[in-house]
């Protein structure tokens, strides 16, 4: 297989790209004066003093803070890449080794994958997963691949409209994951913002994720098609 930047990879007919290949053209301060009060040895008292008092009185609102805005997430089009793409987030069950956990679990690995497709990044998904996944490795050169010399992805969003498990470790020690995927028709942007090609909606696909828990967390081994 060769590297993106020379060629596109060939891919399963699944929820990454199609199998065409494709030549690659991703203070607080309120001050109060006392009033001073003050008399003579004499009968007549004399008149208090205060030269602050209708400070006092009135007194000063308090500054408060303004909270940072956070910036609005854009989707990529022809004007550029995406910008502020929310960065997907473990959920603690998913850090469980329970049947709650891996379902968590696995939502959040294909989190991390839509989130590649549109900023490039593949650091975290790649730390929990496993060379050996051939699709998954496809994937990868293609995101990252695409993200290079001004190059970008549209689209591509991964969903995951149902995960499932019975929670049984199979007999080479993984548990099994099945998992139906949907994912957003992808395009391919050139530099000059012009977009090379779009690979349509694929129909929604079965997967089957073979995950172990190791060290406290899940990781990944390998995700296969579901034929049928």
């Amino acid at each position: 297989m060769k590297l993106l930047g020379e060629q596109r990879p060939m891919t399963s007919q699944n929820f990454y790209t199609s199998q065409r290949p494709r030549t690659v053209t991703v203070t607080l301060a309120v001050a109060a004066a006392l009033a001073l009060s003050g008399c003579n040895s004499g009968s007549e008292p004399t008149q208090n003093v205060s030269s602050s008092s209708s400070a006092s009185e009135s007194g000063t609102p308090s500054p408060t803070s303004t909270p940072t805005p956070t910036a609005a997430y854009r989707p990529a089009s022809a004007s550029g890449p995406a910008e502020n793409v929310p960065v997907p987030v473990l959920p603690e069950v998913a850090k469980t080794e329970t049947k709650e956990g891996l379902e968590a679990f696995t939502r959040y690995w294909f989190e991390l994958l839509s989130y590649g497709y549109e900023t490039g990044d593949v650091t975290q998904v790649s730390a929990i997963t496993s060379p050996s996944c051939a699709m998954c490795e496809q994937a990868r050169e293609v995101q990252m691949g695409w993200h290079q010399d001004g190059r970008w992805l549209g689209g591509g969003k991964v969903t995951t409209p149902t995960v499932s498990t019975t929670f049984r470790v199979a007999a080479d020690g993984n548990y099994q994951v099945a998992v139906q995927v949907s994912q957003e028709p992808l395009s391919y942007y050139n530099a000059d913002g012009t977009i090379d090609s779009t690979e349509p909606r694929p129909a929604n696909s079965g997967s089957l994720m073979l995950a172990v828990y190791k060290d406290g967390a899940w990781f990944v081994n390998t995700i296969e098609p579901i034929a049928g």
